[in-house]
């Protein structure tokens, strides 16, 4: 019998001010749809407008995510758009590249 594998994913979503969120999620577009919809509009992100997924990591389990994103938010701004820039130096919303993203994993 096979296990199905879990998948983890610790991200970064911003806006138009270049402002940054860390979380993590297992569902990735579904996180981002929640986000850009503003599911819970009196949340941070929705009161600051993330619209757009500007890094992401996948991560083997929760527990992983999660200490990657203690890790990460831990560190001074500059650290952070640094990691952003490795993979994403336009800022470009990754998620409207899903295709060929997921095929990169």
């Amino acid at each position: 019998m096979s296990v199905a594998k879990s998948e983890w994913y610790f991200y970064i979503i911003s806006n138009a001010n270049r402002t940054l969120y860390a979380g993590i999620t297992s569902n990735l577009a579904g996180r981002l749809e929640e986000h850009k919809k503003s599911a819970y509009p009196s949340g941070f992100t929705a009161r600051y407008n993330f619209d757009r997924l500007v890094y992401f990591e996948c991560q083997a389990t929760q527990s992983d995510a999660a200490q990657r994103e203690r890790k990460v938010k831990g560190w001074r701004r500059s650290r952070k758009i640094e990691l952003i820039l490795s993979m994403n130096p336009e800022w470009r919303d990754l998620s409207a590249d899903w295709g060929v993203l997921l095929r990169l994993r």
